[in-house]
């Protein structure tokens, strides 16, 4: 996914800010400054979208907003950002009830109704202070927001549904998105079993159209509907997946959402009537290297879904990185992925007892395709199974965030599949108290770490947790939340994506060069 949109508003008016500044400034004389390097400065607007997270009535939400404390800083403290004649305004960082419009087998959007409103959605008023909500019942609507201010770097939101039963039963979580014009989903499916809607959130003013490709085992899907899905303004689409293609069910297969005007968020729900159901979240964008981090040390089955969207089939080294170090996968340690062709494999007795990840790299380095990938996972046995969905993730660049943690029931996964790296981890303090508490940690070179005991002290509710890197090489992480109802191991995992809390804008020299 191209997570390309949280900054431009902010890098256009630091930018006009600074050019403007240089140009008043500028002093008079033929000599010509010295160029300066680019300046990061913290994003001043971030915009989040949260589908509708159930239609069962028995199912009970909770949505976990929190903005991290900006680096270097002891407390939240701040005066808003700054408008351009000086005024100072107030920071916010909200949710609001998008419209509801329904898409029969993907044909044009009938119009929106407005549903009603929850309680309140969660709205944070400081950073490093999480705020939690619930919202329970079938009629919780998909939320769109934005943050200003000191509230928009690393905004973060996080919706946890538990459905006790029925066909969507399990614990299902997903970090709230940012709007964007370009996803890819492995591991989704048409099976009869399987039910996977594509949820396509626009929260802007204007209407969005998007478009939906299928790829499946023999390529892509003959598919009816899938062009021109209009999203109106501030309103959300759900489309089925199996009602798209007229072919016969496939177990496995890779979508793709563009959209050719406008932006949406998109997410899948996939409920499975024999394992239960969870969020499926976008994968990083194609490359010639795939992490898939935080697989739980109790799996009891993992089947890796890979698709090659260009021209070249992509042949892959696979390799499992655990808290020991990095191994082969016994008879399964190359894929072959033929181009535009949805190809999957299960990984049989995979974790064998210990927390890991999935290292996927060009079996010869000179020839890197790019792929897009995802884990489905499975938890339990027989009738107490729940399953959860871990997609290609890149590595956290600058700082991470995710909210919605609980005492024992949290674990945080780092991966270094290159060199040794060490990161910072911040647990917040609870949504309803206690002192956030920080520790370094060091994830040895071709290892995974696990974090489980890191809680703010005297906890009271949901805390957040961030992860910054502090030196050597890059790190990949992924939550995993589990919470155990009636024998069935319900669980589910989030991957970290760096959350672009800052922006790059040129210096004020660099502006003066251009200007001349």
């Amino acid at each position: 996914m191209k997570r390309t949109t949280l900054s431009l508003i902010a890098g256009t008016t630091a930018l006009a800010a600074v050019t403007g500044f240089a140009a008043l400034t500028a002093p008079a004389g033929p000599a010509a400054p010295e160029a300066k390097s680019p300046t990061r400065l913290p994003v001043e607007r971030a915009g989040l979208v949260c589908p509708v997270p159930s239609t069962s009535e028995v199912a009970e939400t909770v949505y976990t907003s929190y903005t991290p404390l900006a680096a270097g800083t002891g407390a939240g403290a701040g005066s808003g950002s700054g408008s351009g004649s000086g005024k100072a305004e107030q920071p916010t960082a909200r949710l609001t009830v998008a419209a509801s419009t329904t898409s029969s087998g993907g044909t044009a959007a009938k119009d929106p109704k407005k549903p009603k409103a929850p309680q309140a959605p969660a709205t944070v008023t400081a950073p490093g202070k999480p705020v939690a909500v619930e919202a329970n019942g079938a009629g919780v609507p998909a939320l769109t927001g934005a943050a200003t201010g000191t509230l928009a770097p690393g905004w973060t939101v996080q919706q946890t549904t538990v459905v006790p039963a029925g066909g969507s039963r399990g614990l299902l979580g997903l970090s709230c998105g940012a709007p964007d014009t370009d996803f890819w989903f492995p591991a989704a499916s048409t099976a009869k079993e399987r039910q996977d809607y594509v949820h396509l959130t626009n929260p802007d003013d204007t209407a969005a159209v998007a478009d939906i490709e299928l790829f499946g085992p023999e390529g892509a899907l003959k598919s009816q509907f899938t062009e021109g899905i209009p999203v109106p303004a501030r309103s959300t689409v759900p489309v089925l997946l199996s009602t798209l293609t007229g072919e016969t069910a496939k177990p496995d297969v890779t979508v793709h959402v563009t959209t050719r005007s406008g932006r949406v968020g998109a997410a899948i729900g996939s409920a499975d009537e024999k394992l239960g159901g969870d969020w499926i979240a976008p994968a990083a964008d194609p490359a010639g290297t795939a992490v898939l981090p935080g697989i739980p040390a109790d799996a009891t089955s993992v089947r890796l879904v890979a698709l090659a969207p260009g021209e070249d089939d992509a042949d892959l080294k696979v390799q499992l990185v655990t808290t020991a170090g990095t191994i082969v996968p016994a008879g399964a340690g190359t894929l072959h992925v033929k181009s535009g062709m949805t190809t999957a494999v299960d990984l049989p007795n995979l974790t064998r007892g210990e927390a890991a990840s999935l290292l996927l790299t060009p079996s010869d380095p000179k020839k890197p395709t790019p792929v897009v990938a995802a884990l489905r996972v499975v938890r339990g046995k027989g009738a107490n199974t729940e399953v959860a969905f871990i997609p290609a993730t890149p590595a956290i660049s600058a700082r991470a965030t995710v909210a919605d943690n609980r005492a024992k029931a949290s674990t945080l996964s780092l991966t270094a599949p290159g060199t040794a790296a060490e990161v910072r981890i911040t647990a917040s303090a609870g949504s309803g108290g206690g002192t956030p508490v920080s520790r370094t940690v060091t994830v040895k070179a071709g290892t995974t770490a696990t974090v489980t005991d890191l809680v703010p002290q005297g906890l009271k509710g949901y805390y957040a947790l961030t992860v910054e890197p502090v030196s050597g090489g890059r790190v990949y992480a992924a939550r995993t939340l589990a919470a155990a109802q009636d024998g069935i191991p319900m669980f589910t995992v989030q991957t970290l994506v760096d959350d672009r809390g800052t922006v790059e804008v040129p210096s004020a020299h660099q502006d003066l060069g251009v200007l001349d």
